[in-house]
């Protein structure tokens, strides 16, 4: 039965993502999706900018949370 339902209902294209700002070294977890440019807390470079879909993703991927 819980098969069944796995079937049924979808699970989410989008993933959380651990980048390194490369200006400064800082980790950041950043949404692959995002509708907003995003920018390290420490130094201000900008880490992704929207696209319509999926975010550019300008600083380096460390992995994805799951």
């Amino acid at each position: 039965m819980s098969e069944m339902w796995r079937n049924l209902i979808p699970t989410p294209q989008s993933k959380f993502l651990i980048v390194t700002c490369n200006e400064c070294g800082n980790n950041q977890i950043v949404f692959d999706s995002a509708k907003i440019v995003v920018k390290c807390n420490v130094c201000g470079a900008v880490l992704a900018k929207p696209s319509g879909g999926k975010a550019i993703i300008l600083g380096k991927k460390e992995r994805t949370l799951e």
